[in-house]
């Protein structure tokens, strides 16, 4: 193994529900881990996928043209301006592998989505970690950061873990400050649930005015399609001719391009998942307050909580009441938990199953100090 590999954290998923039920035996356990999709994905990319099956002995499209032609038409950006990945993920990663090297920096927020560091250190550059503001980007010490060895800026709007996003007027504030030579990744794998939120950016129109720009996103949040892997990323041509030279061919799968295309076609779900979504959250951010915890305000499917405990010991103790979250301490927030938003019954039996391990928990402090 290359030496400077050691160095690189593996990415922890959050736990599959076959894997509790194995090591637990518990049954009809809930995942509230990855900021899935709760619905589950389209009845119309389900069949399409379907049919797609019939030819996986043949290799897919390598430039997923009809998906690519559709999303232009969607997003309204020409075709040229376009790259797909194996999810959003694999963008990411392209993108480091692209245009950040040895010695190198890529400036990130502290806390953010791990795969940023990860795939930096794999090139060998120096990864600069600037912390957020009151769970908020603090771009202002992001700008004073920037150097002439600054080659890639990570940027997730809105943030995983946290869930807060910056606003039009702040973004573009600090893309003008970015030096021409440095990519900025514009991560919005929550794009569509963040939408409609206050002075949230029009990405896409920022890409005309910032051509060292790309802006990600994803099928796999609210489209739901996790389990498929298929993303993409927006760009000027010149970057996206250099993204195409560290992608893998055949990266977006035949099933994954089929279901993609009719996802798009479903307004439907979608709707219905954003609404399913919002409500969730009210309720669940009116519950979690009622119990005394604390809520980062979020625009997203997921909800940040602080559990002014070990949450490591929470999230034990939650699994063996068969519900799945994410301890945050990977991300150095050894309080907290990230919950997911899931069908109403669900949130109902994350909340009933966190009141019952923080009331066990009130009682042993108790007994303790008798």
């Amino acid at each position: 193994m290359k030496e400077h590999l050691k160095h690189v954290k593996n990415y922890q998923p959050g736990k599959p529900l076959e894997e509790l039920q194995r090591e637990y035996g518990i049954r009809h356990a809930i995942k509230l881990a990855s900021n899935e999709n709760a619905l589950g994905p389209s009845p119309k990319a389900v069949a399409a996928g379907r049919r797609a099956l019939k030819g996986v002995h043949r290799y897919p499209d390598g430039g997923c043209f009809y998906l690519r032609r559709k999303l232009a038409r969607f997003l309204k950006v020409a075709p040229k301006t376009l790259v797909f990945g194996n999810g959003s993920d694999e963008i990411l990663v392209m993108a480091t592998r692209a245009f950040a090297g040895p010695d190198d920096e890529v400036l990130i927020a502290d806390p953010t989505f791990l795969i940023y560091e990860i795939a930096a250190t794999v090139e060998r550059a120096r990864v600069i970690k600037v912390p957020m503001r009151s769970f908020r980007y603090d771009l202002e010490a992001m700008r004073r950061r920037l150097s002439g060895r600054t080659k890639v800026v990570f940027i997730a709007n809105p943030d995983n873990p946290v869930g807060t996003y910056i606003p039009e007027k702040e973004l573009v504030a600090f893309l003008k400050a970015v030096p021409a030579g440095a990519i900025v990744v514009l991560d919005e794998a929550y794009y569509e649930f963040a939408k409609d939120s206050a002075g949230y950016p029009d990405s896409l129109k920022l890409l005309k005015n910032y051509k060292n720009l790309i802006v990600t996103r994803t099928f796999s949040k609210a489209y739901g399609l996790s389990g498929l892997r298929v993303g993409y990323g927006v760009a000027d041509p010149s970057v996206i001719a250099a993204l195409n030279k560290v992608r893998e061919p055949f990266n977006v799968n035949l099933v994954a391009q089929a279901a993609a295309l009719a996802a798009l076609d479903d307004k439907a779900h979608l709707r219905r998942t954003l609404r399913a979504v919002a409500d969730g959250r009210k309720f669940l951010s009116r519950e979690l307050k009622r119990l005394g915890f604390e809520v980062v305000d979020t625009v997203t499917n997921f909800m940040l909580v602080r559990v002014k405990r070990d949450a490591k010991d929470v999230y034990e103790k939650l699994l063996r009441k068969g519900v799945i979250v994410r301890s945050m301490a990977a991300w150095g927030l050894g309080d907290f938990i990230r919950v997911t938003i899931g069908k109403p019954a669900e949130n109902r039996k994350f909340i009933k199953a966190l009141t019952e391990v923080v009331s066990r928990q009130k009682s042993v402090d108790r007994s303790r100090e008798k």
